[in-house]
C-alpha cells in the first residue's frame, strides 16, 4: 500500500494505491499541498478495467492481452480522477499534444495512423522551443479564458509528459497522405472525431453536460485536419497554419 498526493489539472488528490510502483509512475505530479478528494483502489476496480479493456479491444477487433494489475491500478486511478475533474470542467480526450513558444497543439486520429510519430517530428524540428504536454491522455480544463491542456502521467506505452498547463491553440485530426496539405475545418466536420476520441463519463446523468463540453470545445478551439506523410516537414506545414492567430 502507498499513499501520496498528486496535482492533476488544477486539482490536488489524495491517492491510496496497492502497488508502491503507481506512486514512482506519478512521481512528476507529486505535491505536498492539501488534497480536495480522495482516490483509493481495490480488487474491484482492478477487475472492472480489465474488463473494460477486454470489450474495447473486442469492439476494436484487436486481438486482446490481460493487462499486469500495477498497470490496471493505474488506469482506474485515472479514471476515478477524471469522473471527479469532469465535475470541474475538465475533460479527457485522446490525442498527442505538443506546445511549441507555451502553445498547445493536439493531434488526433485513428489508432496506428503516427499521432506520436508526428509529434516527434515537431520536438525534431522545433528543438528547444518545444516540450511534449502529454502523448496519451491530456486533460482539457475549460476556463472562461479559454481551453487549457494540462499534462497528466497517463502518456501511453512511450511516458512522454511533462507536468505544464498551456493555452489550446488548436485541434488537428490526422490522416495518412503522401503529401503534406493541412486545411481549417468546421465543428460539424470535426464532431465525430471530438465525440470519439473524448472521454464520457461513466454517469449517464452528466452525458448532457459531456455535450455541452465537447459542442464549446469544437466552437472555441480552432479545428483542423490534415493529411501528412511520415517526414519532418509536417511539423513545419502544420505549425504554420495552426500558429496563426485564433480568429
Amino acid at each position: 500500500m502507498a499513499q501520496f498526493r498528486i496535482k492533476i489539472a488544477g486539482t490536488v488528490f489524495q491517492v491510496r494505491s496497492l502497488f508502491e510502483s503507481t506512486r514512482d509512475y506519478c512521481r512528476q505530479y507529486l505535491t505536498e499541498e492539501e488534497a480536495e478528494c480522495t482516490i483509493e483502489t481495490c480488487r474491484e476496480d482492478l477487475d472492472f478495467e480489465q474488463k473494460k479493456a477486454r470489450e474495447e479491444a473486442e469492439l476494436e477487433g484487436f486481438r486482446y492481452r490481460n493487462f499486469p494489475d500495477p498497470y490496471l491500478e493505474r488506469t482506474a486511478i485515472q479514471r476515478k480522477a477524471a469522473e471527479f475533474l469532469f465535475r470541474r470542467d475538465v475533460l479527457v480526450f485522446h490525442g498527442s499534444v505538443v506546445a511549441v513558444d507555451g502553445q498547445g497543439y493536439l493531434f488526433t486520429a485513428k489508432s496506428g495512423t503516427g499521432k506520436s510519430t508526428h509529434t516527434r517530428f515537431w520536438r525534431q524540428v522545433f528543438g528547444d522551443r518545444a516540450i511534449m504536454v502529454n502523448d496519451d491522455k491530456p486533460f482539457l480544463r475549460f476556463t472562461q479564458e479559454g481551453v487549457l491542456v494540462c499534462g497528466s502521467p497517463w502518456s501511453g506505452k512511450h511516458g512522454l509528459d511533462t507536468n505544464v498547463t498551456v493555452p489550446l491553440q488548436g485541434i488537428c485530426i490526422l490522416e495518412r497522405g503522401t503529401e503534406n496539405h493541412i486545411r481549417r475545418i468546421t465543428p460539424k466536420e470535426a464532431l465525430f472525431m471530438l465525440l470519439q476520441q473524448s472521454s464520457r463519463p461513466l454517469d449517464p446523468a452528466l452525458m448532457p453536460k459531456y455535450l455541452e463540453m465537447v459542442d464549446i470545445l469544437a466552437n472555441s478551439v480552432p479545428l483542423w485536419q490534415m493529411e501528412c506523410n511520415l517526414a519532418p516537414e509536417a511539423a513545419t506545414v502544420a505549425h504554420s497554419a495552426m500558429a496563426q492567430s485564433r480568429n
